[in-house]
């Protein structure tokens, strides 16, 4: 029974980075000791024999791999050295190699500084390069120039990697233990339109919740609306007055976004109206009955109106609005309270946060709560109760010192700590009109975002009209599939393509053009690359029973470049999942399309007689090597929410 114990604590051990540890509620019934050490030891050797399945199946990130070896080549070269610099990035040019490692220059630096020691980069390269652990990965290296370290990747190993690929599909990276993430976005207001403000939020957390998803994670995603406030007094009282029934009878409010300046009007111009507005909202927070009916009446139209977008754009979201959170703001204030963060001010209960110089404010002179204590409720809800590991708001650049104050005021109370738990604001600007200035209609209004996809839908009917798509190549069906997949892939990829943090210009003439970075662009050249097999007569049986089957040849240059592109998508994956910068996705999958390009124009994937234009050979690998391409890329435009079709 002690060697089963001590097999038991390594097996333990060994596991404890694979998230493996699950409690069997079975166990409780086994009651000899030995039989439940044998137990849990075949249900832990069963676990590792699954995930070990899983990890074999999934794609290697090349650029960890050799980050690994060259990790443990300078470990043994230095082993004195504390975190020495490890840099590894796909080489430029094939002249240097397919990878290139520049830690030695790095490591120069380090010598001189904490040891006093005069090595060149040369020589630390040198020592490097023969310390390099066995691999299967490695063909060669070469150090080039000051003690740049070139390195060449084995042909077999890069043609069995896709060859698992084709058999087994894209599968994500192993991310270990399998984490929570909470992504907090879109976020409209009830009873306000969402306008094309709103589109980068709800694109742009879309994505993520998508790429978190493939990756392995626990994804929530949350509609934060503005369903709470002040603003809900003078909706009810308005409703009141325009349908005295509405307790009875549903009010057909067809136009929100009237309702709501004409009540705002009101507000602004009728005391007494005002004043009812204010008891409504009292009524409506003491929870009244009518007034709760009242408020749910104006949120559904309000969603219907929503649900109307997230239709068009594909998203799913669970709505979670200020108002789930009420009920804990008044536990929040008492909580910095009891701790000694807050101060009175005018009567106003503020807490200042060490660093940030405007307070905030968690209870007004008039007993109400505020945004920062809502977002504060909110916070602590997905640390505390949803068990987040990691948090992520989708949220406009302007709202950047408020969310950092209140992750600050998280922290500095103790709900989490950012060695452990991550909470990122993921910013972005806003979007320009073609004048760069903020997009609005010719009036001067804020454009609505429904207007904003019916226009696209129109203009990427004419453009498909203009290619003369409509008269012989698509029937009606494929045509409205064509038109609904460019419409909104070229938008959502308008946005996507650029960096977020950045302001960015919209314009349907540049995202529907079929030249460059678009999504118009990439959607031809995919249902290109899905045709060349289906025109050669090989169906998809027969590429996997080849791909089981054929080695993945790859001595044309060409071949080789194409097939070292298909295989960076996971170490592409892993850069967005630290950084969050979806527009690396956008620039990898139009490189992947243009090397693509490249290797078609160069190798013949179908050989055909020139008199008669039959087929005469089919080079089965390199119709394997387009179809990985195309696996690449769909899995590419899952993740940035664009569905591509077979036929345009």
């Amino acid at each position: 029974q002690e060697n089963e114990i001590k097999l038991l604590t390594a097996e333990i051990e060994r596991l404890k980075n694979f998230g493996c540890l699950g409690v069997s509620p079975s166990l409780e019934g086994l009651r000899d000791e030995n039989a439940k050490l044998k137990y849990r030891l075949n249900f832990l050797q069963k676990s590792l024999q699954e995930e070990r399945s899983k990890t074999a199946k999934s794609m290697i990130n090349i650029n960890s791999c050799l980050q690994e070896i060259f990790g443990a080549a300078i470990q043994a070269a230095y082993p004195d050295l504390e975190n020495p610099p490890l840099v590894v990035t796909p080489s430029q040019q094939p002249k240097f190699g397919d990878y290139q490692c520049n830690s030695a220059m790095g490591i120069t630096q380090i010598l001189l500084k904490t040891k006093e020691q005069k090595v060149s980069p040369r020589e630390i390269a040198e020592k490097i390069a023969k310390n390099i652990p066995a691999n299967e990965c490695i063909e060669k290296i070469e150090i080039a120039g000051p003690g740049f370290i070139n390195v060449h990747l084995r042909k077999d190993f890069v043609s069995k990697q896709l060859s698992s690929l084709l058999i087994n599909g894209v599968q994500p990276p192993a991310v270990g233990k399998r984490k929570k993430v909470v992504v907090d976005f879109s976020s409209p207001n009830i009873a306000k339109e969402m306008h094309v403000g709103h589109l980068r939020s709800t694109i742009i957390g879309e994505s993520m919740c998508r790429l978190f998803e493939f990756a392995g994670y626990d994804v929530l995603r949350l509609n934060h609306l503005g369903d709470w406030g002040t603003q809900f007094g003078m909706l009810i009282a308005h409703l009141q007055d325009k349908f005295p029934d509405y307790l009875t009878v549903s009010p057909p409010i067809g136009d929100l976004q009237a309702f709501y300046k004409e009540s705002k009007r009101r507000f602004d111009t009728e005391e007494e109206f005002k004043k009812r507005a204010y008891q409504c909202v009292v009524l409506l927070q003491s929870k009244n009955p009518d007034f709760i009916k009242a408020w749910e009446l104006i949120c559904d139209v309000s969603r219907k109106e929503f649900q109307k977008i997230y239709n068009c754009l594909d998203i799913t979201l669970i709505e979670r609005g200020e108002s789930f959170y009420h009920e804990m703001m008044k536990d929040i204030v008492k909580e910095f309270e009891d701790k000694g963060f807050v101060q009175v001010d005018d009567g106003r209960k503020i807490v200042f946060v060490p660093g940030f110089p405007v307070p905030l404010t968690i209870m007004k002179s008039d007993g109400g709560y505020t945004y920062d204590t809502s977002d504060l409720a909110a916070l602590k809800h997905r640390l505390c109760e949803e068990k987040a590991d990691i948090l992520i708001y989708v949220v406009d650049s302007g709202q950047s010192v408020h969310l950092q104050t209140v992750f600050a005021a998280g922290q500095m109370i103790g709900w989490y700590d950012p060695k452990v738990t991550r909470v990122a604001h993921a910013a972005f600007g806003v979007v320009l009109g073609e004048d760069k200035k903020k997009f609005k209609t010719r009036s001067g209004d804020t454009v609505r975002l429904i207007d904003l996809l019916e226009e696209g839908l129109k203009r990427a009917m004419d453009k498909l009209r203009d290619k003369e798509r409509d008269k012989v190549v698509l029937t009606a069906e494929e045509l409205k599939a064509a038109q609904t997949s460019v419409a909104f892939g070229c938008i959502k990829y308008a946005d996507l393509s650029h960096n977020r943090l950045n302001d960015y210009v919209f314009s349907f003439d540049k995202m529907l053009d079929d030249r460059g970075n678009t999504a118009a662009y990439l959607l031809y050249a995919f249902t290109r690359i899905r045709a060349i097999a289906r025109l050669a007569s090989i169906d998809e049986q027969m590429l996997r029973k080849a791909a089981r089957e054929e080695v993945l040849i790859l001595d044309h240059e060409k071949e080789w470049k194409l097939g070292k592109c298909i295989l960076r998508f996971p170490e592409i994956l892993q850069k967005i999942l630290d950084d969050l910068l979806l527009h690396t996705l956008c620039d990898y999958l139009y490189e992947l399309a243009t090397t693509f390009t490249e290797f078609y124009d160069n190798c013949y994937c179908v050989e055909k007689d020139r008199q008669s234009g039959q087929i005469v050979k089919v080079n089965m690998w390199r119709l394997l090597l387009c179809e990985a391409t195309a696996t690449i890329m769909a899995k590419g435009f899952d993740i940035l929410g664009i569905k591509p079709v077979q036929r345009m």
